[in-house]
């Protein structure tokens, strides 16, 4: 599972720093997580293939989380795709971008697929055979989802050692890893598990941005690997971020703790601060592993 940051600052884009996107890639999947301005540059930057990207999922309607969606999309006309595009998010994300097609002129010669989310309770909105994407309803100033990822248990890996022992043939190596026994000539029946390894352990990631504290989102997180929370402000700006509902790096690693996530990635800083250092800093007295997002950064878990 792999993470790349495109943008995780708070508000205004800056010469150095860009709002919040970032690209997921798990299980062979890649997907966008909002999209704000400059998505596109940094998406070349980092050479991610545009085309790689099928599904686009969106929190809020704030314009530091998609102002560069219909950029986005229009380029995608521009480079001819032709596959469908999907993109999740808030009701009236639909009629945003479509009002700025329809007056340029410029529709998607593509399929571009809405689905738009109303609920306030937790709902499964995509499903394949590699992973499955289920709401994570926050509380801010405006209907915000977060987004929980969790890769689909693979298929059985092939001992070729011991299948080699046993001389079965190689046309039946997809039927071992599709979990099946094999019947030898003399009518021994070798079981599965002694012909393949175990799958690698599905891996889960939960995207929280933007959102007041709140004590029951970790509930809905429960035992995920890796939890992105916002971390907007420091303890010092409390009475900011419950004015704006938003929420300090304490606050994210409280979560992160009582839901007992393996790893912590913070990020949706404000630029008030001199270094992000301190975000670190300030959310480690509460939970131990946490790494801070940055623009152009990519983690591997």
């Amino acid at each position: 599972m792999r993470l790349t940051v495109l943008g995780c600052y708070a508000a205004t884009p800056r010469t150095l720093t860009n709002p919040t996107s970032q690209v997921l890639e798990i299980n062979n999947q890649v997907v966008l997580i909002d999209c704000g301005e400059g998505t596109q540059v940094e998406l070349r930057r980092h050479k991610i293939k545009f085309s790689r990207i099928n599904h686009i999922f969106i929190s809020h309607l704030h314009g530091d989380h998609f102002f560069g969606l219909p950029g986005f999309i229009s380029t995608m006309r521009l480079l001819g795709r032709e596959k469908a595009l999907h993109v999740y998010g808030p009701k009236g994300i639909k009629e945003a971008i479509t009002l700025l097609l329809k007056l340029g002129d410029s529709w998607t010669n593509y399929p571009l697929l809405f689905h738009e989310l109303t609920s306030k309770e937790q709902e499964l909105i995509f499903e394949d055979d590699k992973i499955s994407v289920t709401t994570i309803p926050l509380d801010h100033r405006v209907y915000t989802n977060g987004y929980l990822f969790r890769e689909k248990l693979g298929k059985r890996k092939l001992n070729v050692t011991a299948a080699e022992k046993y001389g079965i043939d190689k046309a039946y190596y997809n039927n071992i890893k599709n979990g099946k026994n094999i019947t030898l000539d003399n009518g021994t029946i070798v079981s599965n598990s002694e012909l393949t390894f175990d799958p690698p352990e599905p891996k889960s990631y939960a995207f929280c941005s933007d959102t007041v504290y709140d004590e029951s989102l970790a509930e809905k997180i429960k035992n995920v690997d890796v939890l992105y929370h916002e971390s907007t402000f420091l303890e010092t700006e409390t009475d900011l971020a419950v004015k704006t509902k938003h929420a300090t790096a304490k606050q994210a690693a409280m979560v992160a703790k009582e839901a007992n996530v393996k790893t912590l990635v913070l990020g949706h800083y404000s630029t008030r601060y001199k270094s992000i250092a301190l975000f670190k800093e300030e959310a480690s007295t509460i939970f131990n592993n946490v790494l801070l997002a940055d623009d152009g950064k990519t983690f591997d878990f």
